[in-house]
């Protein structure tokens, strides 16, 4: 019988981590390994699922939201070249 579901990214990478001990012991009887690999692909995908989240956070929400104020030096230059132009 496999086990719930993980619910955070802890709990999955938890399972991942006993899972792997247990069958890298070479101890884990035959008819658990298809159990196991199955409960080692849920707990895979929600800690992927878990960084993909973060990393999409990071890179819209973040990237979008700050002023570098590389625009606003960008646009000083441009006023006092068109400043030194016009002497």
């Amino acid at each position: 019988m496999t086990e719930p579901q993980p619910t955070s990214y802890r709990e999955a990478y938890a399972r991942l981590s006993r899972i792997a001990a247990e069958l890298e012991s070479g101890e884990a009887d035959l008819d658990r390994v298809l159990p196991l690999l199955e409960d080692a692909r849920a707990a895979y995908a929600r800690c992927r699922e878990r960084i993909e989240a973060v990393r999409a956070v990071l890179a819209g929400d973040w990237a979008d939201d700050g002023d570098t104020g590389e625009t606003d030096a960008d646009e000083i230059d441009t006023d006092k070249t068109d400043t030194d132009d016009e002497e």
